[in-house]
This record gives C-alpha cells, sequence and structure tokens, in this order.
C-alpha cells in the first residue's frame, strides 16, 4: 500500500532541452521550487539567456500534499501553452517544481493545436530528462525530559528507527525527532505515555 506522505519531486534543475516545430524553437527545463518566490527569478534569467524569444510560458505545482499551482500563457492563445505544461507536472505527479517552455518564433504559425502540441511535448520532454526523486513527508516532534529517563528514551528511538534533527544533552535533556507524517500519530503515543517525557510537535 503506498502511504500518503510520499512525493514526487527534483532537487536539481534539468539540462535544458530542445524541441523544435516547423522552425518555432521551444527551450525547455525543469526547476526545483519552495515557494511561488522561486518562480520570478527563473523565469527572469531565462528572458536575458533567450532574449529574442516570444513567450516564457510555465506552470509549477507546490505542495506535498494539499497542493497549488500555476500555469502561464505569457502572451500565447488562452490555455494553449500553461495548462499543457501543468498537464505533464499531473501525469508524471510531481510536485515543488516548475516546468518552462521558451519559445522563439520560427515564422510559421502553428495554430491553437499545434501549440498546444508542442508545448505538452517539450514539457514532456523537460521532464523525462530530470532527476525525479521521492520525497518523504516529515513531522518534528521535541522531546524534554530528565537525565534518568535517557535510556528509555534513546531505546525508543533506536527501536523506531527515528531521526534525531538536534539534541541537547544536560540534566534536562532536549530532542527534536522527525517521523514520517504517516507514523507521527503513533510516535506522539508511545513518547506521550511515558512519564516524565514531554512531547509536543515543533512549529
Amino acid at each position: 500500500m503506498q502511504k500518503n506522505d510520499v512525493y514526487k519531486t527534483i532537487t536539481q534543475p534539468s539540462e535544458e532541452i530542445l524541441y523544435k516545430d516547423r522552425k518555432s524553437k521551444f527551450f525547455a527545463q525543469a526547476f526545483p521550487i519552495a515557494s511561488e518566490d522561486d518562480v520570478k527569478p527563473f523565469i527572469e534569467e531565462l528572458r536575458k539567456k533567450h532574449h529574442t524569444a516570444n513567450h516564457v510560458c510555465y506552470a509549477w505545482q507546490l505542495g506535498a500534499q494539499a497542493r497549488s499551482y500555476r500555469a502561464n500563457d505569457d502572451g500565447e492563445p488562452n490555455n494553449s501553452a500553461g495548462m499543457p505544461i501543468y498537464g505533464q507536472l499531473q501525469s508524471f505527479d510531481v510536485t515543488n517544481i516548475l516546468v518552462t517552455v521558451t519559445r522563439i518564433f520560427g515564422g510559421t504559425k502553428l495554430g491553437v493545436g499545434g501549440l498546444i502540441q508542442a508545448y505538452r511535448t517539450a514539457a514532456q520532454m523537460a521532464l523525462e530528462n530530470a532527476n525525479i526523486m521521492e520525497r518523504v513527508v516529515e513531522s518534528q516532534f521535541k522531546l524534554n525530559f530528565g537525565y534518568p529517563e535517557m535510556d528509555k528514551v534513546m531505546r525508543a528511538i533506536k527501536q523506531k528507527n527515528l531521526n534525531i534533527v538536534s539534541q541537547k544533552m544536560e540534566m534536562d535533556c532536549e530532542l527534536v525527532i522527525s517521523v514520517r507524517l504517516s507514523e507521527a500519530e503513533d510516535i506522539q503515543q508511545l513518547f506521550g505515555e511515558m512519564q516524565e517525557v514531554n512531547i509536543w510537535v515543533k512549529g
């Protein structure tokens, strides 16, 4: 059974690919993004790089579970560029990603159907060329306990194979652990039932 705390994304930009259709050139690329603010610098960079380009069209998707997206036609006919690119993001089921397709017009009009096909194909090629990997959505918890509870807490962490993000070990100990979202409730209960151990979700 696939857990709902896994998502697919990329960690580095893909190499730019070129797709040609009736002398129009479509340069496509995929970029990892963490927020909507990351989008604009990439677009501006592409406008500089391809200064003869007529359109820099793109689509992005963000969020591991609740997803938001935007598609931009950048002057091409409505829904002929951004949405076909976005369709490929859905098809590859990727998120936290921006796919751009930069068009240099070759003198022959492609028509709306031709544009949809070209933008879709270029976006598909960019994603096929990207290194897509799975990531796990995690929750972080803070644990506070006295030194005498150390053994009990460490044993549970080892047994459950949890990651320790940070630790302060003094008379009062503080640990931050990261847990798969699908296991978070069980882990919270496990430590919550321990006497002398305080656990809360790290905001």
